[in-house]
């Protein structure tokens, strides 16, 4: 049994048959969902597992769970002075983690951290994209980025092939659809979707902008149509921010 709910922004909450996996959090929903799930968790291990420092991705109230097991990103352990034994791991893209629960692959991003790639004991896969996107700006890319449109695309078409070389089928998705690329909104997640087949697709990254999002996503179903697109995060009545900086 696998459940994946939307908490807020990047975050979401996973259930498995014998863990509760929680990514990337910065803050619970309205109705504090997050803590609802976690207080109600019952025998399941608890997991943080943290993509990167961003403070739109970290929250340090993952240090106050005593019986959660961290796994969290190289730059998030510095920037926010996260060591063992308080994280259970520090990951850099190739390093795995293997437990009892689950099998982690730590990938590669195209901003700062790692995406992961997590593989359940009957085979399930689960991928969070962290901040890993083609972040392609159509105008002032100066202001955002720190390499050329080709070099950004070269670089995240070379992290889609180091998925495919542990797996070319996920069952469930986050990714970072994004409003402030206008036109390019969803170039990254058309090469993510042609590249690895898709059993479930969860927008993130969103900044509360849904109707943007839902208005974008229509002809990607179409040309999807084996992927089921979970857009539950637009129920959650996030306020539109308005922010300039990946």
């Amino acid at each position: 049994m696998v459940k994946v709910n939307y908490i807020y922004h990047s975050c979401f909450a996973v259930e498995t048959d014998n863990a509760l996996l929680v990514y990337d959090y910065w803050k619970d929903s309205q109705d504090m969902k997050l803590h609802t799930l976690i207080d109600n968790r019952g025998e399941k291990q608890l997991y943080f597992i943290e993509s990167h420092f961003h403070e739109d991705h970290f929250n340090p109230e993952i240090q106050d769970y005593a019986d959660a097991r961290l796994l969290i990103s190289y730059d998030t352990s510095k920037r926010r002075r996260i060591k063992p034994p308080v994280a259970t791991a520090v990951l850099r893209p190739a390093d795995i983690y293997e437990d009892e629960c689950l099998k982690l692959y730590a990938l590669r991003s195209t901003d700062v951290g790692i995406a992961s790639l997590v593989s359940l004991s009957d085979g399930t896969t689960i991928y969070h994209a962290g901040d890993n996107n083609n972040w392609y700006f159509p105008e002032n890319e100066e202001e955002h980025l720190r390499c050329s449109l080709d070099e950004m695309e070269g670089m995240f078409l070379s992290n889609l092939k180091e998925v495919r070389t542990i797996t070319k089928a996920v069952d469930y998705v986050m990714f970072p659809v994004d409003p402030r690329l206008g036109s390019e909104m969803l170039r990254g997640v058309c090469q993510w979707l042609q590249q690895i087949q898709t059993g479930h697709f969860y927008p993130m990254h969103c900044w509360g902008r849904w109707d943007e999002v839902l208005s974008g996503l229509e002809p990607v179903k179409d040309l999807f149509p084996e992927t089921e697109f979970d857009c539950s995060g637009a129920q959650c009545n996030e306020e539109p921010i308005f922010l300039e900086t990946v």
